[in-house]
Formats: C-alpha cells, sequence, structure tokens
C-alpha cells in the first residue's frame, strides 16, 4: 500500500509563485513514476507533469511549459511542483501521483485558487 500526501496549495494572485510538495510512503520500489494532475471544475482531470523515479521529466503539459517545473528528491518518494507566473485558469484542486508496479496512487488533492 502507498499513501500520498501533498502540501503547499493556497490562494495566490496572478502573477504570483506556489510550490506544491508530494510524499510518498509505504511498499515503495524502483521505478516508479510520480506526476501531478489538476481538475478543475466541470472539466475533466488533467496531467500537469510527471517524472521518473531516475530524474527525467518525460512530460511537461504545453499549458504550463516555462512556467511549471517538476522534480524530486533523489533520496526519497518526494516530488515537487514549482509554479510561477501562475494565472486564474491555473486554479484547481493539484493531485499528486504515482504509478507503481503497474498501480496508480493518488493523493486527496490540494487546491490552488490564483484570483486577485
Amino acid at each position: 500500500q502507498v499513501q500520498l500526501v501533498e502540501s503547499g496549495g493556497g490562494l495566490v494572485q496572478p502573477g504570483g509563485s506556489l510550490r506544491l510538495s508530494c510524499a510518498a510512503s509505504g511498499s515503495i520500489f524502483r521505478p516508479y513514476v510520480m506526476g501531478w494532475y489538476r481538475q478543475a471544475p466541470g472539466k475533466e482531470r488533467e496531467l500537469v507533469a510527471r517524472i521518473s523515479s531516475g530524474g527525467s521529466t518525460n512530460f511537461v503539459d504545453d499549458s504550463v511549459k516555462g512556467r511549471f517545473t517538476i522534480s524530486r528528491d533523489a533520496a526519497k518518494p518526494t516530488v515537487y511542483l514549482q509554479m510561477y507566473r501562475l494565472q486564474p485558469e491555473d486554479t484547481a484542486v493539484y493531485f499528486c501521483n504515482m504509478w507503481l508496479g503497474g498501480t496508480n496512487y493518488w493523493g486527496q488533492g490540494t487546491q490552488v485558487t490564483v484570483s486577485s
């Protein structure tokens, strides 16, 4: 069993920054992929970015390229999403995801609201 705990969401003004963190615990082995999805009201959940346990960033959505950076802690199963120049359309619940051994695990989600 794997547990994912996110932190770092909140309310920020347009143009501001936030950093999300997600720590995984439980029965974890390599390789795995960790990533961030988001779901805005009335919309489907979408992949924002993901990174492998080896450190390769294998996806960043076009809508956030140049503004968001995904990274991970090499020593432990923790992933970060640094978000710059946030815009109102980035408002969503952000979910941490881990793909491990053919199974997807999800965090509980953290709300990011971009508003003046």
